[in-house]
């Protein structure tokens, strides 16, 4: 889960690196990925995956339209037609077959039209979680749409054997072609256009998997994608045991299906002492669990500890909360220091890494490491959280923000708006519905660094300089003030808090904080109205009783560190703007790549270099052992697999080297798996893969998207991003590969053999990535060989692509839906 979290921060972390490509190296124009870094910053801090798979999404989701259009156009004359003296279809038939099809239309047509110009006029801190989040908050017309899918079928059948005119009609519906597609319709029946839907919730679903996975945690996006994802997997499950009887689905005592909605894991203080625990927020229900001891291998479970129906949940007041216990609080020193040593001892599990250190030892520091951190996260939280159940008893849960504290509070009561019945569970209902907490649970590792890979996105550390400047968008005069808080050592910890200004709807404070950030990734801006009321004055340790107007965090971007400008922005919370500036004072120092020396020849020299002094678009080298190849090689037994003899290709690498003139009589007499190897050792020696360093970490995650529109849209893009010479000779390579496994039946190598020998050698970790992997665990490794193999596979299993049409295209849209 952490690596899918981060893997964004670290495309981005592998993009910033300085091109170190030879002045006059073509590249896209407009490409995330052009040479310069002035122009990879402009372009939006290199690939924006989530914009990719965005991109995607809206291209199947527009042919969707169109379906659902096409699926709509028969419906307005078979109507007009039903109260005739000579009906096609009764308005009874009409209704079944076509029901809800208006509404999901509408529904989808609504979201369109939102989206596409957030992805069109793109801006890395856009928001669109909250149309995701309405689109599976609309998946009850698909429920409907589900349970009638089957009378519809019947129904459409039936009247087709019945009615010559509406088997016309049913055979051949027109649906329109995507904007920019060549095609303008294509004709598909309405069986299979009335499973389109069916087939769609599975395809958001996927496509909210892939964008949460690339939407930084710290995104204002990330619980909204989260709430969405699980409502669809929700709605997916529920329609699973809908045709599948044996599965029976937990429901609320009103029968719906109950869902989880939010959870987290909380410290609670119980008879005096802090316990961390697991907390799950259902339609219905909250329930508090942790997590049971079970032998190493065995399925986890939770414990219920307790739960409340939401229907009997109150929130006490702050004059009642002057009864409850008061929190004791751990002092500062304590915690700093703890923090110290924690820092200590991730020093030294570094020192131990570079130093080839004892395995054993560095398990150990970890461990020690583990246990600091989950003594600070059970100790540092201060501000209470209440639970008031009205049958009885109360529960206290101590949080370090009271922006965690407020979400919880808000998620609650949104719930509480619904009609909402008291209930018991049965020990029965309760073991099932604990039992169902670790299959539909969102967070799964208590939230300490030591659960993230540090090395691959540690934060930032140093300090950060924050002038809070103005606020607008309040509609009436109010004390406001703000708060700023960062994440450190996994939890957040707010920092710095404006004076209050009095009685007004613009608030000008600009007031400058500096704040130390370790290992930080994201800012929080809190704003506040400040109560005067004396009855409700801080009766309870740290509790806030002003209240929140709004609040919204940013992901503190690493590039920034790099810059000693101020840099301004704003900050959207519930129609409030808050306007802000930044800037850092780094304790990190940026590392420059040292350029690879010129050389003469053609093995180990940039491509671009050596088709700039051919003044060819593919090295010659490619072009004349590819050209051997097929004219003598194509139907060889395992050509490419099976190695040629090492002096052969050391004398071909010679001659082609030196650019003698007795090359194709040398080639023309030499065994063509020699001549194979000698392609294969171009490409090995160049010095960054073909499909280059920079793009290696964007390459691992494309091909990993679970859409298919997403996938197609972020590979054809990546390849769009490669410089000239690179994309045109991978082209190349790409046709005679695909030529090679036409004669699969007689040379024995199919587009996947083919993939798995030449993957690893177009497309490969970075020298310093790969040195790290070596002490990785060897499933890792092999797990990359396998993704680079797939990457190849999937051009070579690609329509063919034209260079001239890839550049055309600002975005590839995928007709497959």
């Amino acid at each position: 889960m952490e690596e899918e979290e981060e893997a964004i921060g670290y495309l981005d972390k592998v993009l910033e690196d300085e091109d170190d490509s030879e002045p006059g190296t073509p590249t896209s124009p407009g490409s995330p990925f052009s040479a310069s870094k002035k122009g990879e910053r402009d372009a939006g801090k290199g690939l924006e995956m989530r914009k990719l798979v965005l991109s995607g999404f809206l291209a199947s989701e527009e042919i969707y339209i169109n379906q659902l259009e096409a699926l709509l156009l028969p419906m307005k004359p078979l109507k007009a037609t039903a109260t005739t003296s000579q009906p096609v279809l009764t308005l009874q038939q009409i209704e079944t077959i076509f029901y809800k099809i208006q509404d999901i239309y509408e529904i989808h047509k609504e979201f369109y039209d939102s989206l596409c110009p957030k992805v069109q006029q793109w801006d890395s801190n856009v928001t669109m979680g909250h149309l995701f989040q309405k689109l599976a908050s609309q998946l009850g017309v698909y429920k409907a749409f589900v349970d009638n899918y089957k009378i519809a079928l019947e129904t459409a059948e039936k009247c087709s054997q019945s009615n010559y005119q509406f088997q016309k009609i049913s055979e051949e519906l027109k649906v329109k072609g995507p904007k920019d597609s060549k095609e303008s319709h294509t004709s598909v029946t309405m069986e299979a256009l009335l499973y389109k839907p069916i087939d769609r919730v599975t395809r958001s679903t996927l496509v909210l998997h892939d964008l949460l996975k690339h939407t930084p945690a710290d995104h204002p996006d990330y619980p909204l994608l989260q709430d969405a994802l699980r409502i669809s997997q929700n709605f997916l499950s529920s329609i699973n045991e809908d045709i599948d009887p044996r599965r029976t689905a937990v429901t609320t005592p009103k029968g719906e299906t109950r869902q989880l909605v939010k959870d987290g894991f909380l410290v609670e203080l119980s008879e005096g002492s802090r316990k961390l625990r697991h907390v799950f927020l259902f339609t219905d229900v909250l329930l508090c669990a942790k997590l049971k001891k079970t032998a190493v291998g065995k399925h986890q479970q939770y414990d219920c500890k307790w739960y409340v129906p939401l229907a009997d949940l109150v929130f006490p007041s702050p004059e009642e909360s002057e009864h409850c216990p008061q929190v004791h609080v751990i002092p500062d020193h304590e915690l700093e220091d703890m923090k110290m040593k924690i820092s200590a001892i991730k020093s030294e599990v570094q020192k131990e890494k570079a130093n080839k250190g004892q395995s054993r030892a560095i398990e150990r520091l970890k461990k020690k490491m583990f246990e600091n951190e989950f003594w600070l996260l059970l100790n540092s939280p201060a501000i209470p959280f209440r639970i008031h159940n009205r049958n009885g008893k109360s529960y206290l849960f101590l949080l370090s923000s009271d922006y965690e504290r407020s979400e919880w509070r808000e998620a609650i009561q949104k719930l509480q708006k619904k009609d909402l019945q008291a209930f018991v569970l049965s020990s029965v209902e309760l073991q099932v519905l604990t039992g169902s907490c670790f299959k539909l649970r969102t967070v799964h590792n208590i939230p300490v660094t030591s659960n993230k890979d540090g090395d691959r996105s540690p934060g930032i550390y140093g300090f950060l300089h924050v002038i809070v400047h103005s606020a607008k968008g309040f509609k009436q005069s109010a004390n406001l003030y703000c708060t700023l808080e960062v994440d450190s050592f996994g939890y957040f910890v707010s920092k710095a808090k404006t004076r209050v200004f009095r009685d007004t709807t613009e608030p000008q404070w600009n007031e400058e904080f500096e704040i130390e950030l370790e290992g930080s990734q994201s800012l929080r801006i809190l704003c506040y109205e400040k109560c005067y009321d004396k009855t409700k004055l801080n009766k309870d340790n740290n509790e806030i009783v002003d209240k929140i107007m709004g609040k919204g965090q940013i992901q503190l971007d690493p590039q920034a560190v790099q810059t000693k400008n101020w840099h301004m922005d704003v900050i959207e919370m519930n129609g409030i703007k808050v306007e802000f500036s930044m800037k850092f004072t780094s304790r990190d120092m940026s590392l420059k790549r040292t350029p690879s020396k010129k050389q003469t020849g053609v093995f180990g020299v940039k491509i671009s270099v050596v088709t700039k002094r051919e003044r060819s678009k593919v090295p010659y080298i490619v072009r004349q052992c590819i050209e051997e190849v097929e004219k003598r090689g194509i139907e060889e037994v395992g050509i490419y697999r099976i190695s040629g003899v090492a002096t052969d290709i050391q004398a071909l690498k010679a001659v082609f080297d030196a650019n003698n003139k007795d090359i194709l009589v040398m080639l023309s007499d030499m065994d063509i798996n020699a001549i194979a190897g000698t392609l294969k050792l171009y490409f090995r020696e160049l010095p960054e893969p073909l499909l280059t360093d920079r793009l290696y970490p964007a390459f691992m995650e494309g091909i990993a998207l679970s859409d298919p529109a997403a996938k197609e849209n972020c590979m054809m893009h990546l390849l769009r991003s490669l410089p000239d010479p690179n994309l045109i000779t991978f082209l190349f390579l790409l046709e005679h590969l695909k030529r090679v496994a036409e004669k699969e039946p007689i040379n024995k190598m199919s587009l996947h053999n083919l993939a798995t020998v030449f993957g690893p050698t177009l497309l490969r970790p970075s020298e310093g990535e790969s040195k790290g992997h070596l002490t990785l665990a060897s499933d890792i490794w092999s797990h990359d060989v396998m993704a680079q193999v797939q990457v190849l596979l999937y051009y070579l299993q690609h329509p063919p692509i034209s260079f001239t049409e890839l550049k055309r295209n600002t975005l590839y849209f995928s007709t497959d839906v």
